[in-house]
């Protein structure tokens, strides 16, 4: 499986379970992404992206967006595109 890296979380949002994450290629929903760190090792479908409060359905790179994951992540992990 070829893996590309999309980016890396900034923050963590525990209380909403929302990373928010700086995009270092483009990203859209529906997109299939794992992230990966430390302790942290999991895979999901993109649902959801925001910014500023704006849902949006692409994100390009710079862009840092707000979105739903599935399990706690950390600053510094990588996001990777499947």
């Amino acid at each position: 499986m070829v893996k590309t890296r999309v980016g890396r979380i900034s923050h963590y949002f525990s209380k909403i379970g929302v990373a928010v994450v700086v995009v270092e290629a483009s990203l859209k929903i529906g997109d299939k992404i794992s992230i990966e760190g430390g302790t942290t090792k999991f895979e999901q479908t993109v649902s959801s992206m925001q910014v500023d409060k704006e849902a949006i359905k692409a994100a390009k790179k710079g862009d840092s967006v707000g979105m739903k994951v599935d399990s706690e992540v950390k600053p510094n992990d990588v996001v990777y595109k499947l």
